[in-house]
């Protein structure tokens, strides 16, 4: 392994000569944690010369990949430009966000779709009964549990939809729910959105 770093030109050159896998984060992460640990010198390599330098932050499109994360910041937004406290949980909890609404603090859970059918984009309204987990069947939220939802569809249209609307539910096309339309966060973005619209499947 010494000889490999030592003559190597890059991490993907070091791989090779290890005959390791170039296309394996784990691999690098693996020899690279031995080299650091020896006290080996790592600043002559690189991952591999870029074809052109990097863009500029000002120059990142919209994803439709990274909806499942942004949600919950959008609706935060939502909530926050219209005068509500907004706060999220310290913890794993039933909903993603407490909001303190005219009406009283109100429980919100946070969904995103990046699925699109026939039937429109389709959102899982459901969860995981076992919390960290992505493995099972899905459960539909106790309506007692959860006051609202925020759903963000790939279209980047935002409803709010009452819990009780949702009860028993575990997968829904947007659409039908067209009454509870509250807004459009497209304007944030360019209009081109890189990820194609029915390539990703739904986001929880």
């Amino acid at each position: 392994m010494k000889r490999a770093i030592s003559e190597g030109r890059s991490w993907n050159d070091v791989l090779t000569k290890l005959g390791l896998s170039t296309s394996s984060g784990n691999a690098r992460g693996h020899i690279k944690g031995h080299a650091v640990r020896l006290g080996l010198d790592l600043s002559h390599l690189r991952a591999g010369q870029p074809a052109e330098p990097p863009a500029k932050i000002s120059q990142l499109k919209a994803d439709l990949r990274y909806l499942r994360v942004a949600g919950p910041t959008m609706a935060a937004t939502w909530f926050a430009l219209r005068g509500c406290t907004v706060s999220f949980p310290a913890e794993p909890a039933t909903y993603d966000l407490l909001v303190e609404a005219p009406e009283g603090i109100r429980r919100v859970q946070v969904k995103t779709s990046t699925c699109l059918t026939k039937d429109g984009w389709i959102v899982t309204v459901g969860h995981q009964p076992n919390a960290g987990t992505r493995q099972g069947r899905l459960a539909a939220y106790d309506p007692e549990s959860l006051d609202l939802f925020f759903i963000v569809d790939g279209d980047f249209t935002m409803y709010l939809v009452p819990s009780r609307a949702l009860g028993g539910r575990l997968r829904i096309p947007i659409r039908r729910y067209a009454k509870y339309i509250v807004g459009n966060v497209s304007g944030l973005f360019t209009a081109d959105v890189t990820a194609a619209k029915g390539g990703v499947q739904a986001s929880a």
